[in-house]
């Protein structure tokens, strides 16, 4: 038997998990040091999956299968395809920028409304849900990644509602009570979505006699299961909702901003640059590939509520105050984006979507983290409470800035690419929808410029003043990314060549074809 690598990959974090909260509790740096080269790990694992992987080969590859629940005919069934390493990818390298940005949020700390922080808790969770989204990229039976679509929301429960921001709690007396509120309110959103999708699992079991998403497919794809057109749709609305709630697609956002906005900036990375993305990737492996008919039959409606998260996130993230609210509307927009990507139902739009789930987790990674190197040293996250930063700290202003333009997707960056694949492709099949999905990026020069303008120039604020730049730990954070996002934004080949094959499986599943342009015939 082959070396299972992708459950290699996925149990290293899980291990990692158990080895640090086993350190004593005065061991903090221990600790520390444990998770980091754990997730390094990993970050290697994933490398040799994704070196392993052969674009042009079978459509899941590194495959493992075994009996695990036989009596209901649940399988341990993992196989990854080229949107799933992608993915799988992004995860294993931002989870150690998370640990290293947060090396010193769970230190113990005695104020008016904190008490002592369990660092190893803090580190344990976060690698355990590295451990559970990685598992659920590389899942094909459907059983085991309703599971993991579940399980991952305990840990990310205790982290948003036991670790918060300490800019916020210094200063607000209810500090509490506001994470309790964005945890419990991230938890509902989220089992609700989750029940419903349940029903639709075991309806799907029902019908087809088999969690497999692999035998799903095929069946369907060559006679053999044919669902009732409403049954199918039931279905797929179903599994859509799960996973509305999980990206988040308006109107099923609204617990984001509050889990972003009370919790510390490496757990809000956490959050929408590594969780959320389970929802749109399940999108296009589960909707698309499960219920084809049904997918093409909500497309439109799904389009409108997709440029409906794009201008109505865009446009509440200018009129912010918080910093890292205006980046938790501005992810909202982005998911917008990468929705319409995916339900364009064309192979540049899919392939600008996976790429854009990629680019968006890393550039809103680099934004976040600088956000809170600067949210840490001034105590607030209100953009009036800055002024003149770059003069005091140039580094961290200048790292802020490409962070903050790699999110309006300029060209050079790697969120352009995506984005320009995002709009080609619905231009071509949906040109009034192209059109109102671009009214997006100018909103988003609007609300990243004026933030830039407000916390970075202008004369330096009294609080601001002996600010000191970016540490090397910080250094270490940002540079990296920023590197990423340059790298592939001039050369982002290794990406596209790994993403297309898959796209093309599914548009394949989906029965559909790149529409052709009109030309006119020379007279």
């Amino acid at each position: 038997m082959s070396f299972p690598l992708l459950t290699a990959t996925a149990a290293l974090p899980a291990l990692g998990a158990i080895a640090t909260a086993a350190v004593p509790a005065a061991r903090r740096t221990v600790a520390k040091w444990l998770a980091l080269a754990f997730s390094l790990g990993t970050l290697v694992l994933a490398g040799i999956v994704f070196a392993r992987f052969e674009p042009g080969g079978d459509r899941y590859q590194l495959t493992e299968s075994r009996a695990w629940i036989a009596d209901f005919g649940v399988r341990y069934e993992l196989g990854v395809d080229g949107i799933g390493v992608a993915l799988l990818g992004l995860t294993a390298l931002l989870i150690p920028f998370v640990i290293v940005a947060g090396w010193h949020d769970a230190d113990p700390q005695e104020t008016a409304s904190s008490r002592w922080r369990p660092t190893q808790g803090f580190f344990a969770l976060i690698l355990m849900v590295e451990a559970m989204v990685i598992l659920s990229f590389v899942a094909t039976d459907v059983f085991l990644f309703y599971i993991l679509f579940e399980a991952m929301l305990i840990p990310m429960y205790f982290l948003i509602g036991g670790f918060g921001d300490r800019a916020h709690a210094g200063t607000d007396e209810n500090a509490a009570a506001q994470r309790s509120y964005a945890a419990v309110k991230f938890l509902l959103y989220n089992l609700a979505g989750g029940l419903i999708m349940l029903a639709a699992v075991i309806g799907l079991y029902v019908v087809a006699g088999s969690f497999s998403l692999s035998e799903i497919v095929e069946a369907r794809a060559d006679g053999s299961l044919e669902m009732a057109t409403s049954t199918e749709r039931w279905l797929f609305l179903g599994f859509f909702f799960a996973f509305a709630v999980k990206a988040p697609l308006w109107p099923l956002h609204t617990w984001l901003p509050n889990a972003m906005g009370e919790t510390t900036a490496p757990v809000a990375v956490l959050i929408t640059a590594i969780v959320d993305k389970v929802g749109t990737f399940a999108m296009l492996r589960f909707c698309l590939g499960l219920f084809p008919e049904a997918s093409t039959w909500a497309t439109p409606v799904i389009i409108a509520l997709a440029l409906v998260s794009i201008v109505y996130g865009a446009l509440l993230a200018i009129g912010q105050r918080d910093i890292k609210r205006l980046i938790a509307y501005a992810s909202i927009s982005h998911f917008g984006f990468i929705v319409l990507g995916i339900f364009a139902m064309t192979s540049q739009g899919q392939s600008g979507a996976t790429l854009y789930m990629v680019n968006h987790g890393i550039s809103t990674a680099a934004l976040l983290l600088v956000a809170g190197f600067l949210i840490t040293r001034r105590g607030s996250r209100l953009i009036a409470d800055y002024g003149g930063v770059q003069k005091v700290a140039p580094v961290l202003a200048g790292t802020f800035l490409i962070g903050g333009l790699a999110t309006l997707s300029l060209p050079g960056l790697a969120p352009f690419v995506s984005e320009f694949l995002v709009l080609v492709g619905t231009f071509s099949a949906y040109p009034v929808a192209g059109v109102i999905a671009t009214s997006g990026i100018v909103l988003a020069a609007i609300y990243v410029l004026v933030l830039y303008q407000r916390t970075m120039t202008g004369p330096v604020q009294a609080p601001v003043q002996g600010m000191p730049d970016l540490k090397a730990r910080e250094l270490a954070v940002a540079l990296p990314l920023i590197a990423v996002l340059i790298f592939l934004g001039v050369f982002p080949k290794p990406l596209t060549e790994v993403v297309n094959p898959a796209v093309e499986h599914t548009m394949s599943d989906v029965q559909k074809k790149d529409p052709q342009p009109e030309v006119e015939a020379a007279k």
